[in-house]
């Protein structure tokens, strides 16, 4: 039999994201969630959310809640659900009913251990049909099996792979419901594609495997019920790998769960660009756009099936771009945003102030992601402000001109009339004269001294911000220090 792909003219587009509530939102499912969006966005269908919930022991509510944020962060807005498996098992009970009724289930008491042992040795692994002539009644302790038929082929048209064929010698006898009563994942999933009328199926390539039993029991209720409904189209995406071509995954070390992106300060709209790119190209070759072009762009008959390598690295670029690209005024909501949303240290109150009005351009220049943003202003508002000691050893403790490069600046700075940053450059370019210094060298006590590390924001517009009184105050503080 064959998996139709290209669905009828008339047919409205309707698909789904199907995520379990097992953890975070991988950022593989966050892909997912745009090409889906996209897809239906494009077509003025409906993009459905479906929780798979069915596996009770492994879903949490909060995971649940982590899942409808990460996938409003992105964007990626739902018009129906979020429908959740759990609710519904009266729909798989009904399917089972079916098709034990015409014939197409059985029971199995096998157990894993009994299969195993007589299965092992087998050319073709898997369950060996024990049961299936056995004529076992429903009930405790036993599993419903769907009986496979062991002639011909099932063929799943793909939209990204093209046919894919699967010979039905190589399909076990599937279970579809657990010896407790309970529909497993690959009845649950046709059942609701059925009753929620998916017209395309478009997720991971790792559910490749298990396309060809979606197919033979979609078939299977057709024909058991006489609604024979269109079979959806599918569409099996690339997957996610790291620069050892390995799937990514939180166990090998990979930054995998969106949230944490997000804590880190990403921009959703910099994910979304990136996430796009990891399978698909725009036909003009782009590598940065905007969601609307994303859906007016998007084709699945476009994809790649080859793995895609989810380059950390390239997401930081993008991010620094998307970021340098934003209005000054958007820049500082995003941030402080991002600040309220994290409980940032130096508190979301600060990015609304005079003083980081005054920075924010630069500090804009020079971060990739918000996370970056308080190490450049925390010698503005973090109390009380400190020095960091390895940066104090190698600007001041090492250097035998400090205190007097330091003295000389104090001196020079108190004297001044307007508190300019031409005119704090001005002061310390003579103190460097007269040290023969270049102006980079006799910056870095000073630096040290007044922002509290040897790198950061241009030292003279940050003085500037900071103030004559506190300038002053924290020179004499660190060459009182220092002299003791």
């Amino acid at each position: 039999m064959s998996a139709s792909a290209a669905g009828s003219p008339q047919r409205r587009v309707r698909v789904r994201l199907a995520p379990s509530p097992t953890g975070y939102i991988h950022v593989g499912t966050a892909r997912n969630a745009l090409y889906n969006w996209a897809f239906a966005r494009q077509h003025g269908g409906d993009f459905i959310l479906r929780i798979e919930d069915t596996d009770t022991e492994r879903s949490e509510e909060e995971w649940v809640e982590g899942i409808l944020a990460g996938l409003r962060w992105i964007g990626t807005d739902w018009d129906e659900g979020p429908y959740r498996q759990s609710e519904r098992r009266e729909h798989y009970e009904g399917a089972l009913d079916t098709l034990w009724d015409a014939g197409r289930i059985y029971a199995c008491d096998c157990t894993r251990d009994e299969v195993l042992a007589r299965t092992k040795g087998n050319a073709i692994p898997g369950y060996d049909g024990h049961c299936r002539g056995r004529e076992l009644e429903r009930g405790p302790g036993r599993a419903l099996r769907f009986a496979v038929s062991q002639e011909g082929t099932t063929v799943v048209h793909d939209l990204v792979r093209g046919d894919v064929e699967f010979s039905n010698s190589t399909i076990e006898d599937f279970v579809v419901a657990k010896s407790n009563g309970d529909a497993l994942f690959v009845l649950a999933v046709v059942v609701d594609d059925r009753e929620m009328r998916i017209s395309h199926v478009i997720r991971s390539e790792e559910h490749l495997p298990t396309t060809p039993k979606a197919v033979l029991l979609w078939e299977a209720l057709g024909t058991a019920t006489g609604d024979r409904l269109e079979l959806p189209a599918f569409a099996h995406l690339p997957l996610l790998v790291n620069d050892k071509r390995q799937k990514i995954s939180k166990r090998r070390g990979d930054r995998v769960a969106l949230e944490d992106y997000e804590a880190l300060g990403y921009l959703p709209e910099a994910m979304d660009n990136y996430l796009s790119l990891l399978g698909w190209t725009p036909p003009g070759g782009e590598e940065f756009f905007t969601v609307a072009d994303l859906v007016r762009d998007f084709r699945l008959e476009a994809v790649n099936h080859s793995p895609a390598f989810f380059d950390d690295r390239r997401l930081l670029h993008y991010n620094g771009i998307y970021i340098r690209n934003l209005a000054t005024s958007e820049f500082s909501r995003r941030v402080q945003e991002w600040a309220a949303r994290t409980a940032d240290h130096l508190g979301a109150d600060c990015y609304d102030t005079p003083a980081w009005e005054a920075l924010a351009p630069l500090v804009q220049e020079r971060v990739a992601t918000l996370s970056e943003v308080p190490s450049y202003v925390e010698f503005l508002f973090a109390k009380p402000f400190a020095v960091d000691k390895e940066s104090y050893e190698k600007a001041i403790a090492r250097d035998e001109e400090a205190l007097s490069i330091l003295s000389e600046a104090r001196e020079g700075y108190g004297a001044l009339g307007s508190w300019t940053a031409a005119e704090l450059k001005a002061v310390l370019e003579a103190v460097a004269e007269r040290h023969g210094r270049k102006l980079g060298k006799a910056q870095a006590p000073v630096r040290v001294a007044t922002l509290g590390r040897s790198v950061g924001l241009p030292l003279f517009e940050s003085l500037e911000v900071l103030g004559r009184e506190e300038t002053v105050a924290r020179i004499e503080a660190v060459r009182a220090r220092s002299a003791g």
